[in-house]
């Protein structure tokens, strides 16, 4: 493995459930190294998933980011700093605003080592002290990632001042300011 990831052709896929998936694309597309984040659907059992099925909380999907990374450029270590820095690891089946399973946080590992670095990286925020409330983040074994509707794509790019007003008002960028500082 180690040999791969020095060939810049590489591309290796993780996959984040932190709440709302509009507002998890823009900090890992702003990695170098990423070349594609995806808003979809994933952990539940129903194929094929529409939006608003999703958002009945009946599917057992959370809204998610798959992201597509040059391993030689950023490590999934790396990507799990940004993922965790960008949500609130110590609530249960919501962020911010959002409430219902479909809002969890997770960790949807494609490989071991994927797996061992997430609880790796877990165990060391639970450490830290940064946070006086459990860590409830899961960490569990990827399954099939449905893209989200075109209209759900790039949604802070298409529309940044509805984006902007969202993040703010949902909660989201207070904490985060309060938490890490950005």
């Amino acid at each position: 493995m180690a040999g791969e990831r020095t060939q810049s052709s590489q591309v290796e896929t993780a996959t984040f459930a932190g709440g709302c998936f509009w507002c998890m694309e823009p900090p890992f597309e702003h990695v170098p190294g990423v070349h594609a984040v995806i808003s979809g659907y994933t952990g539940g059992t129903k194929p094929n998933p529409a939006y608003d099925e999703v958002c009945s909380g009946t599917t057992g999907h959370a809204e998610a980011v798959q992201v597509t990374y040059d391993p030689s450029r950023v490590t999934y270590a790396q990507l799990l700093d940004v993922f965790w820095r960008n949500i609130d690891p110590t609530t249960p089946d919501q962020q911010f605003a959002d409430r219902g399973t479909q809002y969890r946080t997770a960790v949807f590992t494609h490989t071991e080592e994927q797996q061992r670095l997430a609880e790796e990286s877990k165990r060391r925020l639970e450490q830290s002290g940064k946070f006086e409330r459990p860590i409830v983040t899961e960490i569990v074994p990827a399954s099939t990632f449905y893209p989200a509707e075109e209209h759900h794509q790039d949604y802070s790019r298409k529309h940044p001042l509805h984006y902007k007003l969202y993040r703010l008002g949902s909660g989201r960028e207070g904490y985060l300011r309060r938490t890490w500082g950005h």
